[in-house]
């Protein structure tokens, strides 16, 4: 990957115009795709597969006039005035008949009828006018909506001063988020922490203009898909908020590598390249973390929450995407003025060293005083998580949206009139197509129904025009986000069973509240393997990059200590009021049902983002400066001091990555959606919990608690554990090799202590060999495994250990490279061996591995001399190695093809095969060396 991305990145720097018009021509088509197809987003929640979701279905067959969305006016009359009296009686009746005539309304409630109950308030001052729709609320016409406000102005003006008229209801209980001015905010708090941090104007917009170019795709193509998708209103906001975070900071981590190597000294081009490949390996690895934990929103099983988690996904790849190429090409755009405004050093006073940073003084702090650092974090932490134990979940309504808004004016009136059940009733549906007297069935429900603590009243129980279904509506006694109405919908449901024998009604619980009690309570029941999954991933990965088996648990456990005071942040604020005010909360009370689990998967990525970038350098530094053989004493003072100098090389960027993130969060509060501001809240307080007192306070206290024990892996797991290469070592190492064997090579394979291994036995041992371009190679051993597996791994198709150069890349490290150069043919055992060594030299390729050569024989072996010979012949330099039992009807085979003189290479391991970790020393090492 690091050497991938080493290429890419001086590629992007040598052509950033090319680059630039790429990103921009995709965004033009995106912008235009999503302009011209999009549909719209859409609010609509369901859930498939809950019973609630079932009745909805089955009152869209049978009872359509039940099953569309609804909206409601509320009514209420002057100081002394009767609302059933003239002018309101008539003026209502007027207003009901222009109602009647709109598009898409199926009924409407005439709050007056003698077969209606409960639309008039008790003292007789308010009616409820309710209106049925013909589908959800995606489906009613915009013309429709703005009809219902006129009649709804018309009505207000025509009622005497001080009476009251608002619309309500579900139509309008969802309203469309945006952007603000205040977003901005942020943007211009992360343009000021990229100056201080970069001391450059120039450089310090590059980040921001990659991140809004990236976002600015994202967002498009989010409205693009809306033609194929339906999508929520919060899915465009989410990936805006996450994708302007994570570009911002993807690109400052490169940009950040690329001016201290550039004020080292080191040349601008190279240093892009370098940069890219390996802060730019950091970055996907990052990156990819984020991916898995937003695709793992899918373990709720709720189709709007996946779609959620995939379309913030894509904004996050894109800003990998852009992070890794766009980032250099900015960067080949400013060439040298990159390294800004020199830092300032204060001249040290006389016999007296340079002061050192606060990042110095704070680690050493820390260092020195691990245990009292560990339990007073891990104290906080655990204060701050408090409230999250009153944290409760609901979807939205319009009791969430600003007062201002005409719909939640409609629900306070309502509350206050009718009481707060009114706003949310809940429908049970069931088929009565057996009775032989329908509406008595209904009312003997009905009945029932009323009984039941919690249950205000029946609105409505009536079967269809065709008798085969029927409904009641009930009113709770509580809000529809009262914890208490849940518990109604649940005690309705455990009376299924008596129902059905005394009644013989298969009852199923529907609704608007109800598919949001259902959705909430889904969504919690989902938290636990959720976490499960994202704290069982963080172990594996951070496993696989440290080769540690107590970092990954520390850092598993602080990100289960951020997201806990995460929650208790949102909860105080949102549960118990505090700031409520200062952060424009229009109402304190449950909270949107999705903000925990997508607070977990957002905060996992980033939390792992600053633990790689903090953790890495620390590592380095650690093997780097460790000695074999060294003291138990002399171990933990190497450990202690690399994580004082990998925590002060890192911490300056940590921090500005953190306090921009926390910038972008933190301005969608105030002004935000309902539905956005606790997810908003909930990532800016963690972010600067999980960066400033876990991964900066916490971490370098366990890390110097534990020592050089940190890095311990059993070696048993070293060797089974894959290798992720997220600090660019295969850069470094490619660069340190640039003239291995000599500047300018010209040979088509050379190794040297090149092993390889299968599981524990060690196949081919300490080869060191060299073949020239024209020449060819048999390898051959007691164990056929032996040269096989060193044929593949030198084609680039399996691993080695050791240095190896093969069509003038380096293995391990470039086998996409190298495989694009070699073709591969496995002859033993093949059904037709001439046609796969054909394919094999198809495409012309550099070097030509063959394995099985010896069995090639009779009339075939003709065949196959000829394909090697037209294979030489296409590439006069073809290189070809090749395994074999019987080496001298190899070496014959070869020669007929034009290769004389070919030699043969013994790689047998002494003795036999022997274990992967046993000594070297006791193999006998195979050196050979071939020229044309």
């Amino acid at each position: 990957m690091s050497t991938l991305l080493y290429a890419l990145g001086r590629w992007s720097y040598r052509h950033p115009w090319r680059v630039l018009m790429a990103w921009l021509l995709l965004l033009g088509i995106a912008g235009g795709g999503a302009l011209t197809l999009g549909q719209g987003t859409d609010n609509t929640f369901s859930i498939p597969g809950t019973e609630s979701q079932a009745g909805i279905e089955q009152l869209n067959r049978t009872f359509p006039q039940a099953s569309g969305t609804s909206a409601q006016m509320i009514i209420v009359s002057a100081d002394g005035a009767a609302i059933d009296q003239d002018p309101y009686l008539s003026d209502i009746q007027d207003t009901i008949a222009q109602f009647e005539d709109l598009d898409g309304i199926l009924a409407v409630t005439d709050p007056f009828d003698e077969m209606v109950r409960g639309q008039v308030s008790d003292d007789g001052d308010a009616a409820i006018v309710r209106m049925q729709f013909d589908g959800q609320a995606t489906d009613v016409p915009p013309g429709t909506k703005t009809a219902l406000q006129e009649v709804a102005t018309d009505l207000r003006d025509e009622l005497p001063a001080g009476s009251q008229v608002s619309l309500g209801g579900d139509l309008f209980a969802l309203s469309v988020p945006g952007v603000t001015l205040t977003e901005a905010v942020g943007l211009i708090i992360a343009l000021l922490v990229l100056i201080v941090t970069f001391r450059s104007f120039v450089v310090a917009g590059l980040p921001l203009l990659t991140a809004i170019l990236g976002v600015g795709l994202s967002i498009s193509l989010i409205f693009l898909s809306t033609a194929f998708a339906s999508i929520s209103s919060t899915t465009p906001l989410l990936a805006l908020m996450l994708g302007l975070a994570v570009g911002i900071d993807y690109a400052l981590f490169i940009a950040a590598r690329h001016q201290d190597q550039v004020r080292g000294g080191m040349d601008v081009e190279e240093s892009a390249a370098r940069a890219t490949g390996t802060a730019g390996s950091a970055v996907v690895f990052a990156g990819v973390t984020v991916l898995i934990a937003l695709v793992g929103l899918s373990f709720a099983g709720i189709p709007f929450l996946t779609t959620m988690g995939i379309a913030a996904a894509v904004a996050v790849a894109i800003a990998v995407l852009v992070a890794v190429t766009l980032t250099p090409a900015m960067l080949g755009f400013v060439k040298g003025r990159v390294a800004g405004r020199p830092k300032r050093v204060r001249p040290a006073k006389k016999d007296r060293s340079p002061r050192p940073g606060f990042a110095s003084r704070w680690v050493g702090l820390v260092a020195r005083h691990p245990v009292i650092t560990t339990v007073t974090v891990v104290l906080t932490l655990g204060i701050m998580a408090i409230p999250a134990a009153s944290l409760a979940l609901a979807l939205p309504n319009a009791g969430m949206l600003p007062e201002e808004n005409e719909a939640r004016q409609s629900y306070d009136l309502v509350a206050e009139e009718f009481g707060p059940g009114y706003n949310g009733p809940i429908i049970l549906t069931g088929t009565i197509v057996t009775s032989t007297d329908p509406v008595g069935l209904m009312n003997d429900l009905a009945d029932d129904v009323e009984t039941l603590p919690g249950v205000e009243m029946v609105a409505l129980a009536s079967p269809n025009q065709t008798a085969d279904t029927g409904i009641v509506q009930l009113i709770p006694t509580t809000a529809p986000d009262d914890p208490a109405t849940a518990d109604l919908v649940r005690e309705l449901r455990d009376q299924h069973d008596r129902w059905l024998d005394e009644f013989g009604i298969d009852i199923q619980v529907t609704g608007f509240t109800a598919v949001a009690i259902d959705i909430s309570d889904q969504l919690g029941a989902a938290l636990l393997p959720f976490g499960i999954f994202v704290v069982g991933l963080s172990l594996i990965l951070l496993t696989i990059v440290f080769r540690s088996i107590a970092v990954p648990i520390k850092a598993a456990l602080g990100y289960l200590l951020s997201v806990a005071a995460a929650f208790g942040v949102v909860a105080a604020v949102f549960e118990w009021g505090w700031l409520a005010d200062a952060l424009h909360v229009t109402r304190t009370g449950p909270i949107i049902s999705f903000m925990p689990i997508v607070l977990m998967g957002v905060l996992f990525g980033l939390a792992m983002d600053y633990e790689v970038f903090l953790v890495s350098r620390m590592r380095e530094d650690y093997v780097h400066a460790r000695k074999a053989g060294a003291s138990k004493a002399e171990a933990r003072a190497t450990a202690i001091g690399a994580v004082r100098s990998g925590f002060t090389s890192s911490a300056r960027v940590v921090t500005a990555a953190a306090l921009i993130m926390f910038a972008v969060f933190a301005a969608f509060v105030p002004e935000g959606d309902a539905s956005l501001k606790p997810i908003a809240l909930g990532l800016a307080a963690g972010i600067v919990i999980d960066a400033f007192l876990v991964r900066m306070t916490l971490t370098p206290a366990v890390m110097a608690l534990l020592g050089d024990r940190a890095w311990w892996l059993p070696k048993w797991l070293q060797r089974v554990l894959p290798h992720f290469d997220i600090e660019g070592e295969a850069v470094e190492r490619e660069i340190a090799l640039t003239d291995w064997p000599e500047p300018e090579t010209t040979a088509a394979v050379v190794t040297e202590g090149v092993r390889v291994s299968a599981g524990d036995l060690r196949l081919v041992d300490e080869v060191a060999l060299r073949v020239e371009p024209g020449s060819a190679l048999v390898l051959t051993a007691r164990d056929a495994r032996g040269p096989r597996a060193l044929l593949l791994a030198l084609a680039g198709r399996a691993p080695l250990e050791g240095r190896a150069r093969v069509a003038g890349h380096l293995l391990p490290g470039r086998q996409a490279w190298v495989r694009s150069h070699v073709g591969v043919a496995l002859l033993d055992g093949s059904a037709d061996p001439v046609r796969d060594l054909r394919r094999a030299a198809a495409g012309r390729p550099r070097i030509l591995v063959v394995d099985g050569l010896d069995a090639v024989v009779g009339a075939t072996r003709d065949q196959a001399a000829a394909v090697l010979r037209d294979a030489a012949s296409a590439t006069p330099a073809l290189a070809v190695l090749t395994a074999a039992t019987q080496t001298e009807a190899a070496r014959d085979l070869l020669s007929d093809a034009g290769f004389p003189g070919t030699a043969v290479l013994d790689v047998s391991v002494r003795g036999a095969l022997a274990p992967a970790g046993s000594d070297p020393s006791s193999h006998t090492p195979r050196t050979t060396e071939v020229s044309a």
